[in-house]
């Protein structure tokens, strides 16, 4: 089948959820609010089926692709075309442009705004209030008032929702949640496909780190089944060494990866943000003569200037005060619980009695940490964030900051107060074990269990209805409404942030066990368009230097067993052992370069051939100008 032909194929992939229609309401569809709302839907060439649930009617729609490239050419999108030059894209010259490895013109990420553009431009182009009707009500739609918007706000609309498209699904769930015979192998370019960019790039991510990870997991166990005797002090130096560089190695060999999948889904991430395409609009709408443009520029640069610096400044202090009310928590509040748990630790003699306090105390951190996690939402609101992005990032910073003192305050309270690297030891094998258990129970059990309530209450009230009611058949469950009851794709740490992938663990099980949530017991998410991990970019980094700290710390423990340091040669090795860290930590991120050779090549191709392209129209625009005031001169 082609590229072409299944583009004509309906598939559903946005449903508007409204009230089912009462039998009280009648057939009166004049002027009812969702009857007026599905006649614009079709008014506008989307195609509409509507279904009949349980407790709810659903509206699913479909775009043809004509609807969908001249809605993407009104958004102004920045496409790729075959000379890799990225350009607005434009409805006429559709065959300018690069269509996706499964021959579809648009990504999710691209079909998804283009949808919203459709159905929330709906306005009442009028010069009069439109009176509307539902469940025994008027509501007023003024002019150039959108339609969705409207009925959202008054509680008509329940919700607006991405469908998932069964066929898709169905080969994902056999390709790559059930396929458990190659853990860390994964069919990226259709994730990304079906998903977007930024949870494709979370899974390349997270597969990449387990593969990498078999490393250091080998060496470990090495060093903890195999008695190095005399030497040990040695071997100790050296494994910390080995695991500094399989960190500053890995990320960079990361960052070459990112950049290889970008190139590959022709994405260039310094562009494509939606200010972007304002300011090329403007830019091209503008037929003001050079010198009022100049003069006019003039002004609104200094103007824009003065702007851009009262913005940035106000961001940056928003985010000074609530990142020094995060640190002033955790220090007033999460600190003296951490301690008191590692004291208790200390001090219980029954290794039973430590099993329970530690998990009692991993039960209470989850409610620290979702505690934590509602305030950081609440304080990042106020920062006045520039997109969806920085606001996801600005919260993982501060919940990033409840975890790294979960994790650590444990390790500097058993390492340099007590130095006891056995109990240190079995704290870290405790916690890993039941933390593990606990989060994968937590995380897969309860999206479940929720789906599970709303569809047991749903049937029971649609019986408790039908028996006071002499009309006949039970109405089935559609699947469509299914869908509905399942939860959202959001952290448990803070639903505004739209990213459940915050939860993830890490390990062999969670690309399978992730993959399976999305598929089968979540909603199809929001696409987003970051192409990176985002913040943790920056975490990984930050906790590579960190690790230079504790593995020194860990090493002065070492050597001075009876608690009597010596200058000799306890501190001379850790000198040297803390340098050569820090040598491999800056040196590799400067040896190993961040970008493949082959995407700089080919980065440098398409722009030569841009620019040439770009230089012989410019030329045959002046030669023809030169040829059409040729005449004037002459005659002048």
């Amino acid at each position: 089948m082609s590229g072409n032909e299944r583009e004509e194929e309906i598939v559903f992939e946005i449903c508007v959820v409204v009230p089912k229609k009462s039998e009280e309401q009648g057939d009166d569809s004049s002027l009812d609010c969702v009857e007026v709302l599905v006649d614009e839907f079709v008014k506008r060439g989307l195609i509409v089926e509507r279904v009949i649930g349980l407790q709810n009617e659903f509206v699913k729609l479909s775009a043809p692709l004509e609807i969908m490239g001249k809605a993407a050419a009104e958004l102004q999108f920045n496409k790729r075309t075959h000379i890799g030059m990225d350009l607005p894209f434009e409805w006429d010259e559709v065959e300018a442009f690069v269509r996706q490895p499964d021959g579809s013109l648009f990504t999710w990420c691209e079909r998804f705004r283009c949808y919203n553009h459709i159905i929330y431009g709906i306005v009442n182009t009028g010069k009069s209030v439109i009176e509307l009707k539902y469940d025994h009500r008027e509501v007023d739609w003024v002019p150039r008032e959108p339609l969705l918007r409207k009925l959202e706000s008054e509680s008509i609309v329940k919700e607006v929702f991405p469908l998932h498209d069964e066929n898709k699904r169905k080969k994902l769930l056999r390709s790559w949640a059930l396929n458990w015979w190659d853990f860390t192998t994964q069919p990226i370019d259709e994730i990304y496909l079906y998903y977007g960019v930024k949870i494709a790039i979370y899974f390349a991510f997270l597969g990449k780190y387990t593969r990498w990870l078999l490393f250091p997991a080998a060496l470990g166990l090495t060093l903890q089944l195999v008695d190095f005797g005399s030497i040990q002090l040695l071997v100790l130096p050296i494994f910390f060494i080995c695991l500094i560089s399989w960190a500053v190695l890995f990320f960079q060999f990361w960052k070459r990866k990112n950049s290889a999948l970008l190139a590959r889904w022709h994405i260039n991430h310094s562009a494509g943000t939606e200010s972007d395409y304002k300011l090329f609009q403007m830019e091209q709408s503008s037929l003001e003569s050079p010198a009022e443009l100049m003069k006019k520029r003039g002004m609104d640069n200094m103007k824009e200037k003065a702007f851009f610096q009262r913005e940035e400044w106000f961001r940056w202090l928003m985010r000074f005060r609530n990142d020094a009310i995060i640190i002033l928590s955790i220090i007033c509040l999460q600190l003296p619980f951490e301690l008191a748990y590692a004291h208790l630790y200390e001090v219980i003699g029954s290794d039973f009695l430590k099993f329970c306090l530690t998990a009692v105390y991993l039960l209470a951190i989850q409610y620290f940490t979702r505690m934590g996690g509602k305030i950081s939402v609440k304080l990042v609101k106020c920062e006045n964030n520039e997109n969806v992005e920085y606001r996801a990032c600005s919260l993982v910073y501060k919940v990033f900051g409840l975890y790294f003192m979960q994790t650590y305050i444990g390790i500097f309270y058993h390492a340099l107060l007590h130095r006891n690297l056995m109990t240190l030891r079995q704290v870290l094998i405790q916690r890993l074990i039941i933390y593990e258990v606990l989060e994968n129970l937590m995380e897969n059990s309860i999206p479940y269990l929720t789906y599970s309530f709303k569809k047991f209450r749903a049937v029971r009230n649609k019986q408790k209805r039908e028996r006071g009611s002499s009309t006949g058949k039970a109405r089935s469950f559609p699947r469509v409404e299914k869908e509905y009851l399942k939860p959202a794709y959001t952290a448990s740490i803070g639903h505004e942030l739209e990213d459940g992938l915050f939860d993830g663990n890490n390990n062999l099980t969670e690309m399978r066990t992730d993959a399976l949530k999305l598929l089968a017991m979540m909603r199809r998410p929001t696409p987003r368009a970051d192409a990176t991990i985002g913040a943790w970019l920056n975490i990984f980094q930050f906790l590579i230097v960190m690790s230079i700290c504790t593995n020194s710390i860990l090493l002065v423990c070492l050597y001075d067993q009876d608690g009597k340091w010596k200058i000799s040669p306890g501190l001379g090795a850790i000198l040297i052992m803390e340098h050569v860290l820090l040598f491999i930590k800056f040196g590799f991120s400067r040896i190993v370069p961040e970008e493949p050779a082959w995407v700089r090549a080919a980065r440098v191709k398409n722009a030569t051939q841009a620019a040439e392209m770009c230089s012989k129209q410019l030329l045959r625009s002046i030669s023809g100008d030169e040829k059409i005031l040729s005449p004037m001169k002459k005659h002048a």
